[in-house]
């Protein structure tokens, strides 16, 4: 019998254990599976919904529990945390965090799913009582706690990415007075700053404010100790409760520390399928990892749960005894703060330079659904294209209902290598509920193939 060993219990390490079992039972594979926190299997990206009330119950976000893993014989150690992992003897050291007590366990295979770590700046005051980052279920629980045990209702989000703006909405739907601060010029930096202006005026519009080129300095605690204010370079903001929603590093400093290889932004390095580069038997997805961009050619991390939902699934299949690859991202995000939808997928235009790329960018204003339909909602779509091929390289939209999700059509294009000419002639559904005739997306490819042909 083969032992695999998973450090990490959420959505790549899990769906690594639950896809090897299924191919392999008990009686071939024995499954050990690492982790020192209380959940497995839980949305993250679903904490901001909860404590905005959207989602009302904390397991709502739990895919599956520990009991329903341990069920399909996988010997699942909650609160127990991997501290070493020595390659050359194939095994792994973990202790267990109640008791101090540590113990080695060897493997024949290792699959490494520790995610990322949030970014806390070493600030005075970061570590002080109020002050609250949303990783996990437990900091969704201890930020609630504190937003229904505090009298004031002044909150300061630190930060402007995606968790940033949907942590800020959750704020506005508690009722609280919000303000956002961050070192960019403009929000959701993910995004070119002419298409973060847009959505910097829409979160103003919805009563939050916002306050770029800001370096935060401190935070400001009281006589018990807790947070009362963020100060930056050039301002102080009071504040009852601080968010941080800086952004994450992958969690590697294990895996370096056994000498495993990582890239220039700190993820693992693998190869199609998902195993660490230059070792047979060990495994690496999730957000600790480094995937290639399809688009510009080059390494590069993104911290979603699709991706590692997955990458889990490679590996699982691959450690299986099956064949399974994952190629690539080109970089597809969505999110919301209130009523807006945002959304991007492909390069930004400082992407495209830092990869030696020549393009023309076009913007376009259009609708949601037929302009006399009711409720047809304004949208705003920039798209790039390479200037000499026409080939697309990156797609943000801004508007209301019915805008962030039509990015997937740009991602299947870009995936696809198409041209903006060969898009004008995709066959898009259409109804006046739905769309206008020409849909934003095919209405920015028209005019990106004129630029194209001016410029190219």
């Amino acid at each position: 019998m083969e032992r695999l060993v998973v450090i990490g219990g959420d959505a790549a390490g899990m769906s690594a254990a639950s896809q090897a079992r299924r191919l392999r039972g008990a009686s071939e594979l024995e499954i050990v599976v690492f982790e020192r926190g209380r959940f497995t299997s839980f949305s993250a990206c679903g904490i901001p919904y909860w404590v905005g009330g959207d989602v009302l119950e904390r397991d709502a976000l739990i895919a599956r529990t520990p009991e329903e893993h341990r069920s399909r014989d996988i010997d699942l150690r909650l609160r127990t945390e991997v501290v070493e992992i020595d390659v050359a003897g194939r095994r792994v050291r973990a202790r267990e965090l109640e008791s101090g007590t540590e113990s080695w366990t060897d493997y024949d295979k290792l699959v490494i799913a520790t995610g990322a770590r949030p970014i806390r700046p070493p600030l005075p005051g970061i570590d002080a009582e109020g002050v609250h980052g949303v990783q996990t279920l437990d900091d969704g629980q201890a930020l609630i706690d504190t937003l229904e045990r505090i009298e004031g209702k002044r909150a300061v989000v630190v930060g402007a990415g995606y968790i940033g703006v949907e942590m800020a909405e959750a704020l506005i739907q508690r009722g609280y007075d919000v303000t956002m601060v961050h070192r960019g010029p403009e929000p959701m930096s993910t995004m070119d700053p002419d298409m973060g202006a847009l959505v910097r005026d829409a979160m103003c519009g919805m009563g939050i404010k916002v306050f770029g080129d800001a370096e935060v300095t401190e935070i400001r605690t009281d006589e018990h100790g807790r947070a009362s204010a963020v100060v930056t370079d050039s301002a102080e903001y009071p504040a009852d409760v601080v968010v941080l929603g800086i952004g994450v590093r992958p969690d590697t400093g294990l895996a370096e520390a056994a000498g495993l290889p990582v890239g220039e932004y700190g993820g693992l390095l693998t190869d199609l399928a998902m195993r660490v580069r230059g070792h047979e038997n060990i495994w690496a997805g999730g957000d600790c990892v480094e995937v290639l961009d399809l688009v510009s050619g080059r390494e590069r991390h993104i911290a979603l749960g699709t991706h590692a939902n997955k990458h889990g699934q490679i590996i699982g299949a691959v450690v299986g005894g099956g064949y399974a690859t994952f190629p690539g991202v080109v970089g597809t995000a969505v999110s919301k703060v209130c009523d807006l939808e945002v959304a991007r997928t492909g390069l930004r235009e400082k992407d495209a330079r830092a990869s030696g790329l020549q393009f023309v960018t076009v913007t376009i204003e259009s609708t949601s659904r037929a302009g006399y339909y009711p409720d047809s909602a304004a949208m705003t779509v920039k798209m790039l294209a390479e200037r000499n091929t026409g080939r697309l390289l990156g797609v943000q939209i801004v508007g209301r209902e019915g805008a962030g999700k039509r990015v997937d059509i740009a991602a299947v294009a870009l995936t696809a290598r198409m041209t903006v000419e060969q898009m004008t002639a995709l066959d898009l559904g259409y109804a006046p509920p739905f769309s206008p005739v020409w849909d934003p997306i095919l209405v920015a490819a028209r005019k990106a193939v004129i630029a194209v042909r001016e410029r190219g």
